[in-house]
């Protein structure tokens, strides 16, 4: 069974939140929606919340299923599973960020993403070059 990978689209004011990863973790000096790795057996969007809690610092409830994204690197496969997301609060302290911004869609360089994000930037930007195999809230494209 693949593993489990949750990601937070937070909207606020037509803008959404998006981190940089510290240069020194996988991945590093990309941009990406917070959240990370379930635990054997954890509910996702508990997962995300949890994720959420560790990275950015903050209480966050999330919400509807936005998509979900199948991923095939060099070294691991996963499903990135994408809710909506509200933030409880603001006193962000990062740990596997050294960089928070709030972006419009328009406005996010989709090559700046890790690969596995990528897709997600172009369903909230409205593109229609969506990857096979992405699920829209439950719905196979």
């Amino acid at each position: 069974m693949a593993k489990t990978v949750t990601a937070a689209v937070v909207e606020r004011d037509g803008k959404v939140l998006v981190a940089r990863r510290r240069k020194e973790l996988v991945a590093g000096g990309l941009w990406e929606f917070p959240g990370g790795k379930l635990e054997e057996g954890e509910d996702p969007r508990r997962g995300l919340e949890r994720e959420i809690a560790e990275e950015l610092g903050v209480a966050a409830r999330a919400g509807e299923l936005l998509c979900a994204v199948p991923f095939t690197g060099g070294i691991m496969s996963f499903e990135l599973v994408v809710y909506r997301t509200e933030l409880l609060a603001d006193d962000f302290r990062l740990t596997d960020h050294d960089k928070i911004l709030w972006l419009e869609p328009a406005e996010m360089d989709e090559s700046l993403f890790s690969k596995p994000d990528r897709p997600v930037v172009r369903l909230l930007a409205g593109r229609e070059d969506l990857p096979p195999g992405l699920r829209r809230e439950g719905k196979p494209e």
